[in-house]
């Protein structure tokens, strides 16, 4: 007997036959002795709509009542899948995030899970239960309900598995596996597998959508075994993220390519060449909550330099605001720009340890075919840059083909 956390997304439960769907499969789970404990998503482009309603009566909604809103749509969908499974026979309780007492800070919209009291669910999977957990909630000290931010279902159930000491955490949903690329953008695409976490961490950070990467960074830091599975398919072994790195000759250099369309490009000119520059520019940022991507600061020249760094493009207006409002006067910058029609590209592999000539051999695949880099960065598994965003499809075609993850 094992305990297995299943955690399904919007499109695994986006209606009353996928639910249906997803109950079954819990159910030969339940019949081969399993205890499971089920985390969801709210149904498919509920949270969209949810959104859309608050911004009809504020156009930024106070995040407190945002949170309150769109926590909802989780709450239904526990509620109809606890349902599904009650009328196959199976003994189910629906539990919301503060039912469950996930207890997190209280940054709205984007909160972090900071402890899980596992003593209830635990006594009712002892009981024969199957427990249905609300995913990307939770509640903070004070009790306000808070949400984890996109993907955070992914964030919950790899957390309840940590918690719970699960045998795995399996990951249901829309496709069968971690792919090389998007098999939407690169049909050629092929499924890995088995990853490691590190190159799965790599491709999260870096815009793949398949998982959340705060649920990397939790599975990766308390050892929980996580698998991706298609839930619209009944066999199938998924793809493994796994901790050890196979000891394969003929792994490749490179395992996949991420990109992200959700960036934007943030430069403030001619601020004094001077310590602590940086931290002034970022620390304001820093304080609104605002996440800050790459940073390139240029050399300096007549005691002047130019600085530039990436934020979410939703948060683009806010952190020029910031800037315009608290830094500019202040550290004497000539202007400050903004830019959203960038994406970023990146390589990732642990294969590139072991190999040179990884870099160039990117750089001059974007050369040929006219792709100007704005920015790069770059980590031990990874090479990362920014581009003009109308060529985004057409840099992770050529760079797919050029690192052969194509061939089989």
């Amino acid at each position: 007997m094992a305990l297995i956390v299943q955690k399904y997304g919007g499109t695994s439960v986006a209606n009353p036959e996928r639910i249906r769907n997803v109950a079954r499969r819990v159910a030969r789970y339940k019949a081969m002795g399993h205890q499971v404990v089920v985390v969801v998503s709210a149904m498919s482009g509920e949270t969209n709509k949810l959104i859309s309603l608050a911004k009809e009566l504020m156009a930024e909604p106070d995040p407190r009542e945002l949170d309150m809103i769109i926590s909802t749509g989780e709450q239904v969908t526990i509620g109809l899948t606890a349902l599904a499974l009650i009328e196959l026979g199976i003994k189910a309780k629906s539990y919301t995030g503060a039912q469950v007492k996930i207890l997190t800070d209280d940054a709205y919209t984007k909160a972090r899970i900071l402890n899980i009291d596992k003593h209830k669910l635990k006594a009712d999977l002892d009981a024969g239960y199957v427990c249905v957990v609300a995913g990307f909630q939770g509640e903070d000290a004070n009790g306000n309900i808070t949400t984890l931010g996109r993907g955070g279902s992914d964030t919950t159930g790899v957390a309840l598995a940590a918690a719970l000491g699960a045998d795995e955490c399996q990951i249901y949903t829309d496709v069968d596996g971690v792919y090389t690329t998007d098999p939407r953008v690169v049909p050629e695409a092929r499924r890995l597998k088995s990853i490691t976490f590190e190159e799965m961490l790599e491709l999260a950070s870096q815009g793949s959508k398949v998982l959340q990467i705060r649920s990397v960074e939790f599975a990766g830091k308390y050892k929980v075994k996580l698998r991706v599975l298609s839930s619209f398919e009944e066999e199938g072994d998924g793809t493994l993220i796994t901790f050890e790195e196979e000891e394969n000759m003929e792994q490749p250099i490179i395992s996949g390519i991420a990109f992200n369309r959700d960036e934007a490009k943030i430069t403030v000119l001619g601020v004094p060449d001077k310590p602590g520059i940086a931290y002034q520019i970022l620390g304001p940022i820093a304080d609104a909550n605002i996440d800050v991507d790459m940073i390139i600061q240029n050399t300096g020249a007549d005691g002047t330099t130019d600085f530039t760094f990436t934020v979410h493009k939703n948060e683009m207006n806010k952190a020029l605001n910031i800037l315009r409002d608290k830094a500019q006067s202040h550290i004497g910058a000539r202007e400050i720009s903004g830019d959203d029609k960038i994406a970023k590209v990146s390589v990732v592999g642990v294969g590139m340890r072991s190999h040179v000539g990884i870099a160039s051999q990117m750089f001059r695949t974007l050369a040929e075919e006219g792709i100007n880099i704005r920015m790069i960065s770059t980590s031990e598994i990874k090479i990362a840059v920014v581009v003009d965003e109308k060529y985004l499809e057409l840099a992770v075609r050529v760079l797919h083909k050029a690192f052969e993850l194509d061939a089989a």
